[in-house]
């Protein structure tokens, strides 16, 4: 299943980006602030994909959720970095993160209907569980910042919400 995929290389990912930075050090907030910044805009673009593909109204209504809430966040990621004047830093874990989002885009514009829809409902679920597992368990810990963990703990809460929906759309569609 593609979300089975996507899940296991994001896990892999985000394990080996954690242990590479605890080996050395741990994230600076720049690279923090990409990587967060990045993963919203893999799930606007997810979300974007969605709306062009599925006629499906709970998954376009989900998919609107995604854009709404992923560019709010964002913003708000942008106006703080401007405002402590940090500039975000590309990173190897932003890096891959796209390359597999790429992947999965492109494994999902293959599909259509019903089969879209699972798909990318699964896949929803299972990215929201490792961009959660990573915010709590690497992101967030290793923030300096005080606004900056502010701002990632409140797009957690957030993000738990969506992968509760993602889960409720996905048993929908089953």
């Amino acid at each position: 299943m593609l979300s089975v995929r996507l899940a296991a290389a994001l896990a892999a990912l985000i394990l080996a980006s954690g242990s590479a930075f605890a080996q050395a050090a741990k994230p600076t907030d720049p690279q923090i602030a990409h990587t967060a910044y990045t993963a919203g805009q893999i799930d606007i673009r997810a979300a974007e994909q969605a709306l062009k593909k599925s006629k499906n109204k709970d998954v376009r209504a989900f998919a609107q959720d995604m854009v709404r809430d992923h560019t709010a966040v964002n913003k708000k990621a942008l106006a703080l970095v401007k405002k402590l004047h940090v500039t975000p830093e590309n990173n190897d874990t932003s890096k891959a993160l796209v390359k597999k989002a790429d992947q999965e885009r492109a494994n999902l514009a293959k599909l259509s209907g019903p089969a879209f829809d699972k798909a990318y409902a699964a896949n929803e679920v299972a990215y929201h569980k490792t961009v959660n597992s990573a915010l709590s368990d690497t992101l967030i810990p290793s923030a300096s910042n005080s606004e900056l963990k502010d701002l990632l703990s409140t797009g957690l809460k957030v993000f738990q919400g969506h992968e509760q929906h993602a889960e409720q759309l996905a048993g929908k569609l089953k």
